[in-house]
């Protein structure tokens, strides 16, 4: 696998500089994600974005997080997952809401659950879902706005996962503790 630089705000392509000297005065460092994205300015900046549009959406914390441990868990993200379970934790989500979604068992409420349901099929789909799974979502309390950020969700995700894999990105310290592994499909018996 190709080894990835980790960048840092000296020696990061000049245009996206300032955006890592940013991260690591909110932070107090740059989060290993961005320190691979600085490689290619577009796709950090792209992300950031993405990620701060998705924070103004019309979902709740709570839904937010549904949607992106979904799709994490999914594309099995070993950096996403950690680190999404203590941006949950930041943002005050149950521990009930991130734990059933590390572990993929039933979330605490139908709706949280058609939420992970519809977000599955986007990416599962590639966004090509049946009438049916549209309308159960809206079903569940949603609206077609939510339709489109779950959309903003996952293409933040998919280029965060992406990256993460292609890089094996070093889970940030203050996340290891949170450490996360897929769990292993069980094995048919016969």
């Amino acid at each position: 696998m190709t080894a990835f630089t980790m960048h840092d705000e000296t020696t990061a392509p000049e245009e996206i500089r300032a955006r890592l000297e940013t991260a690591k005065q909110q932070n107090g460092r740059i989060p290993g994600l961005y320190a691979v994205m600085a490689e290619a300015p577009g796709l950090l900046e792209a992300y950031t974005f993405a990620h701060q549009q998705f924070l103004k959406t019309s979902l709740t914390d709570e839904e937010k997080t549904v949607v992106w441990q979904a799709v994490n868990v999914e594309q099995n993200c070993h950096y996403c997952v950690p680190a999404h379970t203590g941006i949950a934790k930041m943002m005050k989500v149950d521990d009930a809401i991130t734990d059933a979604l590390r572990d993929e068992t039933p979330l605490p409420t139908a709706k949280l659950e058609a939420l992970r349901d519809f977000t599955l099929s986007v990416v599962r789909n590639r966004g090509a879902l049946e009438e049916a799974e549209v309308q159960a979502f809206l079903d569940a309390g949603f609206a077609e706005r939510n339709i489109l950020e779950v959309i903003l969700g996952v293409s933040q995700k998919v280029m965060s996962n992406y990256t993460n894999h292609f890089a094996n990105t070093p889970v940030d310290p203050v996340f290891q503790k949170f450490a996360w592994e897929k769990k292993a499909e069980l094995q048919k018996a016969g």
